[in-house]
Order: structure tokens, then sequence, then C-alpha cells
């Protein structure tokens, strides 16, 4: 038989567990994370690098970002590309759009990551974006769009996109 009335402390208890679980679960809402394979090694260390210092403007499903504006009345000056949507390709302009705060220079800010780790994020970036993308009739899909090659590392000299 059930007593008519819970004594305190149980009550209390179960109500903390209650509201516990249901944080758990409402934190849980729309929460995506990183998809590139860990046997890509820099490509994963990309992703991982590209969620943590880009996330903020640009959106790409296969780092678990969404920092870009999809309704247009939301959007904000400093949103940037969708990756998801925009293909990047050849491996090299990423770089170099990475090294010099993007193309238009407007608000990215040059060499967010630098050295081996800017590599890595262009890796990331040439092969997982546009992968979303609508293609037009005779336009290429971005995935078979060659990928290119980096530079050496240390060349200092980019040729220009």
């Amino acid at each position: 038989m059930i007593p008519d009335r819970m004594a305190r402390p149980l009550k209390l208890i179960t109500i903390s567990l209650s509201l516990a679980a249901l944080a758990a679960v409402v934190s849980a809402c729309g929460t995506q994370r990183i998809s590139v394979p860990k046997s890509s090694a820099a490509a994963y260390n990309g992703a991982v690098l590209f969620s943590q210092r880009c996330a903020g403007c640009h959106t790409i499903s296969y780092a678990g970002t969404h920092g870009s504006a999809s309704n247009i009345r939301d959007r904000q000056p400093i949103n940037g590309p969708n990756f998801d949507q925009r293909c990047e390709r050849p491996i090299s302009r990423v770089l170099y759009a990475i090294e010099n705060g993007g193309f238009a220079g407007a608000y990215m800010p040059a060499n967010v990551v630098v050295g081996q780790q800017a590599r890595e994020v262009a890796t990331f970036v040439a092969r997982y974006a546009g992968r979303q993308a609508v293609t037009q009739p005779g336009q290429t899909p971005c995935v078979d769009q060659a990928l290119g090659t980096l530079p050496p590392s240390g060349a200092d000299n980019l040729t220009t996109p």
C-alpha cells in the first residue's frame, strides 16, 4: 500500500532527479557532433579546429557547426558562407582564404589558424564543403572537382585564387 503523503526528503530527491533527467534530455536536443572519420587524421583534426575557431560564423554539418544564418531576416553582417552549400576547391584556395582573412577581407580574421593547423583546416574544408550543394545542369558537383594539393610546408608565396 502507498502512503498518502510522500516523505519530504524522498519528494525532494524525486523532483531533483526528474529535473536532472529533463535537463539532460533538453540539452541534447539540436546538438551535432563531428562526423569525420578519425582514420583521416588531418581532416578530423581540421574538423575539430574548425568547430573551435570557425563555428561562430560558418556552417558545415561535418564539424557540427551552425554559424551561418539560414534565414535572411536573421542574418548578421558577420555570417560566413555556409560550407554545406558552397564548394571550396582547390585546397590551396582554402588555405589562401585562411591565411588572408577570406577573399573580401571584411570580417574574417587573417591567420585564424596558422601553420600545420591551417593546413588541417584547409584539408577538412576542401574535402567536406559543398557536399549538400545543389548543382545546376552542366555544373560539376563539388565531390567530382579536383581537390588539388597544398603547397610545400613553409612556402611563403601562394598564388591568388
